[in-house]
């Protein structure tokens, strides 16, 4: 049973319950009318069925949020079903090719080229999925060390150019003004796992050509703020938290096109939490690009023993 046909059963028997108790209230209150009970016997039988009418209720609303759970899990089985299996096949069918026939060595090249990349992507899905299941585990397991932000992001930077075989000028990293080294404290393994993710949903939202500008600076004195911002397909405002729930995919045509599965922002939300700080996505709406802001606690060089 596909979710639609499930939705619509589930529906289906949540009206006949509620026409069900309606029907017993009026039989009840009829009841009552008819044989003369007093006001206060009255007055606690409506209360009573009301008390359950809400029950019924509540209970309405747990189920369409479980539903909603459902179908999200329904859609990040298969986004990863799709992830897996699409590199699989690829480094397959190019690994067949070069057993079948003398290739060209400058095939062959290219070949490899594009089995290294999808065994990236491959490994990237594996990671996520993994990352979700232990960060809280291995974030309390874990000492915080300083870390230079200026450092990580142009790593990232790196990590993401290479890995989307894009050019330099695609994503640019604003420099300080006065040379400010910025620092906070954490796991650097979570924190650049964070801003590879808000980079890569980027790189991936941004079909028309990609033009990310990022930057650090210092908030309220007391916090560093990275801006991650693209010109892609934007968002509209009701979807700015919803984008870091888990499995939470933006619903749309355009965006089904785009795979994904559901777990990269989410990352993004919780590491920024556990490390004191916060995630939040902002646009000026669809089409016109995305800002995604990770602030994190501001650290000195003093305050720590280790630091990369």
């Amino acid at each position: 049973m596909n979710i639609t046909r499930r939705r619509g059963a589930i529906a289906t028997f949540i009206t006949l319950g509620v026409l069900t108790v309606g029907l017993a209230v009026t039989l009840n209150i009829t009841w009552i009318v008819l044989n003369k009970r007093t006001l206060a016997i009255a007055v606690l039988g409506v209360i009573l069925f009301a008390a359950l009418i809400a029950g019924v209720v509540l209970n309405t609303v747990f189920l369409i949020r479980e539903i909603r759970r459902n179908e999200r899990q329904d859609s990040f089985l298969n986004a990863v079903t799709h992830e897996l299996k699409t590199p699989i096949a690829s480094i397959r069918l190019y690994l067949e090719t070069l057993q079948r026939r003398p290739i060209e060595e400058s095939q062959r090249q290219e070949f490899y080229k594009i089995m290294l990349s999808d065994s990236d992507r491959l490994l990237a899905t594996v990671e996520q999925v993994l990352k979700a299941g232990q960060l809280g585990q291995r974030h309390r397991q874990q000492n915080r060390i300083l870390i230079n932000m200026q450092s990580l992001v142009s790593d990232c930077i790196a990590i993401t150019l290479q890995r989307h075989h894009l050019s330099p000028e695609s994503i640019v990293l604003d420099p300080i003004p006065g040379a400010v080294r910025l620092f906070t404290q954490g796991i650097a393994e979570d924190l650049r796992t964070a801003v590879i993710n808000v980079l890569d949903n980027a790189v991936k939202y941004s079909p028309d050509g990609v033009e990310i500008r990022c930057s650090l600076a210092i908030t309220n004195y007391t916090w560093v703020a990275l801006k991650v911002t693209d010109t892609g397909v934007g968002l509209p405002a009701n979807q700015f938290k919803r984008i870091f729930n888990r499995f939470y995919r933006v619903p749309g045509r355009a965006m089904a096109k785009i795979k994904g599965t559901g777990l990269g922002l989410f990352l993004v939300r919780n590491i920024a939490r556990q490390h004191g700080g916060e995630a939040i996505a902002t646009s000026p709406g669809p089409g016109l690009g995305t800002t995604i802001t990770i602030t994190l606690p501001l650290a000195t060089p003093d305050s720590s023993a280790g630091s990369i």
